[in-house]
């Protein structure tokens, strides 16, 4: 006996009563079967419903066979009456998402003859395949055409055809279908074989907000936002970008500009540091000039600052350059010594500075875990 599925009969059925026909325990809490049900059961890309039956939690719904099976936190005496209640914000989005995706989809695909080929609703973003190499421009394009046809509020429309008629028809599906098929349409948007839940007319999806366009194998993969998902991204979107203007003292939609002035402006300010340190590392290289083993104990440096100041430094001492940069009890070192095997000088060097690193052919790098007393300590006593 197949489950009565009253969220076909009605999408917005959130609450009902019916008779529990099994209950066995099963994988992830028990499994309860019902005379009839709202819960929407995972399928085509769309989630299952969560919420009530009773006391018992509804975690997970899945059809087979035409069997509408509930997971449950906790058994439910076969013959009772339940009182069920879904998830309603949790069916509600899931129906914005995936009726804003139909609009979508019908509308790439008969513009650019390319096919839907994945379709994923997840808890973040409505992921979707293409088997065309679309552009973001094309995207965006699509995009407006579709939050229009949302405003202007068009009905849903779910029809159940003969063969003859559905052999007729123009509709959007994977494969070759027979039987009994539930075409869903937006009309002047998308007719498409679906077994999900949607909106009654297109108005309730209220937004569609694209937010990436990927290539995919040859296709593309779109994120999509729907509805209340689309208003929450956008509104966060505002207050970083007001907060952005606001820091930089410029309007709203000035704040590109802006962020590229001062990344160009950093740009130029790190390229006239790199060239004082190079100064600066070049005039430490000439202090030590001829004068044998140099350690040198520094404030923190940039990126690879410690070998370049070694390297310079070892260019002029005659001999071996030890540099640690840092501060407190925590130093990033490089040590040169050219033609030399300071690998046991090193690993000695480890062990009394409860150090890390290593090297070959005259050059190490590392840090150490100790003060600047004990370094020139250990180096003093060679």
């Amino acid at each position: 006996m197949e489950t009565v599925k009253l969220y076909y009969e009605n999408a917005y059925t959130a609450e009902f009563d019916a008779q529990v026909l099994s209950c066995s325990e099963g994988k992830g809490g028990y499994l309860v079967v019902l005379d009839r049900t709202a819960f929407y059961p995972e399928g085509g890309g769309q989630p299952a419903d969560h919420g009530t039956l009773g006391a018992a939690n509804v975690t997970d719904v899945h059809e087979k066979d035409g069997v509408i099976i509930h997971t449950c936190s906790q058994p439910l005496a076969v013959g009772d009456s339940v009182h069920g209640q879904i998830d309603w914000q949790r069916r509600f989005d899931h129906m914005q998402q995936h009726s804003g995706e139909h609009i979508v989809s019908g509308m790439l695909c008969s513009t650019y003859s390319c096919d839907n080929v994945g379709f994923h609703l997840g808890a973040e973003t409505v992921i979707i395949d293409y088997n065309a190499e679309l552009t973001w421009e094309q995207v965006l394009a699509v995009e407006t055409r579709a939050n229009q046809y949302l405003w202007e509020n068009h009905p849903f429309v779910v029809t159940y055809p003969s063969a003859e008629e559905l052999a007729a028809l123009d509709y959007r599906s994977k494969k070759e279908l027979t039987g009994s098929v539930r075409i869903t349409a937006f009309p002047g948007a998308d007719m498409c074989a679906c077994c999900g839940t949607h909106v009654a007319r297109s108005g309730e999806v209220g937004l569609v907000k694209f937010l990436s366009c990927q290539k995919l194998r040859g296709g593309v993969r779109l994120e999509l936002l729907c509805g209340a998902r689309a208003m929450r991204h956008l509104s966060r979107c505002w207050e970083q970008n007001r907060t952005v203007s606001q820091a930089l003292s410029v309007k709203e939609y000035a704040t590109s500009d802006a962020v590229q002035r001062l990344q160009n402006e950093l740009q130029n300010t790190k390229m006239r540091a790199a060239a004082l340190e190079e100064e600066s590392f070049r005039r430490t290289a000439q202090e030590y000039a001829g004068k044998g083993d140099a350690v040198l104990v520094v404030p923190p440096l940039q990126g690879d600052g410690v070998r370049r100041l070694c390297d310079a430094v070892s260019h002029t001492c005659i001999g071996r350059c030890a540099v640690f940069a840092g501060e407190g009890e925590r130093y990033q070192y490089a040590i040169i010594h050219s033609g030399q095997d300071i690998r046991d000088l090193v690993k000695v060097m480890n062990t009394a500075l409860n150090g890390r690193g290593g090297g070959r052919d005259g050059f190490a790098q590392g840090s150490v875990q100790a003060n600047e007393t004990q370094i020139r300590a250990f180096f003093e006593d060679l």
